[in-house]
């Protein structure tokens, strides 16, 4: 599956670098639409952080809970983290139900996972009255929620890529809260004409240099330190949204609430 799952042909997202100011970003996406974010902050300490190996010394032992990636999220399932990324780890099976897939995005212990979090640097703007909230994940390829809606929040991808389907609140999307996005993507994706197809975008971390034995995704080793262009994507309160990992991910989101 690595590979077979195409971005979009288009971003249809706004981009904005980081010349936007704090003024702007409010008056122009705070309340109203989506946008990508470029340059605004610097995560390459955290990356470091969150390779394969650097992550199964740390936090091998500790468990996650796992939710079903249908649009409810139901059901939970606690593990150790160690099971979770050495067997449970996988490529999306295009036959099986949302409500079937586990895999571990938020309910992080924050107890545990904070000296991780402590390293992270948050988007710069913030919608006021509300606090920032992390929500750590790794995925496999394929995987993903159906839409869903929450309030409004950024997310980023540390490795991997991430595809990305929303629409405004006052138009809900034709979907099984059940069925996978990728399910979606293959069978009710195709038949949605132009004006009814989502924004989309895909998600990917900042470009890097080579290091030594580098390599992209969930690798064993961390890419060299120079980082740039990072891509940090803000939606807005009750934006309808699905998501699909291109590749076997590390992401986390910052929910303001």
């Amino acid at each position: 599956l690595p590979g077979t799952v195409p971005e979009e042909p288009r971003c249809t997202v706004e981009r904005a670098d980081a010349s936007l100011t704090y003024s702007l970003f409010l008056q122009r996406f705070a309340f109203s639409r989506p946008v990508i974010l470029g340059g605004v902050t610097d995560n390459s300490a955290f990356r470091a952080l969150c390779t394969r190996e650097k992550l199964l010394a740390a936090f091998g032992p500790f468990p996650v809970r796992l939710s079903t990636a249908n649009t409810y999220s139901y059901r939970k399932v606690d593990v150790p983290f160690q099971e979770y990324v050495e067997h449970l780890l996988k490529p999306q099976d295009p036959a099986r139900l949302g409500s079937d897939t586990l895999y571990f995005f938020g309910d992080n212990n924050f107890t545990e996972w904070g000296p991780l979090f402590q390293h992270y640097v948050p988007p710069p703007f913030r919608i006021p009255g509300t606090s920032p909230a992390y929500s750590f994940g790794i995925a496999g390829s394929g995987s993903g929620v159906p839409f869903h809606w929450h309030g409004p929040g950024f997310s980023e991808v540390i490795f991997g890529r991430k595809r990305w389907f929303l629409y405004p609140p006052d138009k809900t999307p034709h979907f099984h809260p059940n069925e996978t996005t990728l399910a979606w993507l293959q069978h009710t994706y195709p038949t949605l004409p132009p004006a009814q197809r989502p924004l989309e975008c895909t998600l990917r971390p900042g470009e890097v240099s080579p290091g030594p034995a580098g390599t992209p995704g969930f690798p064993a080793r961390a890419m060299g330190p120079h980082w740039c262009l990072l891509q940090v994507l803000y939606f807005p309160d009750r934006w309808w949204h699905a998501t699909l990992n291109l590749d076997t991910s590390v992401f986390i989101s910052t929910f303001l609430g």
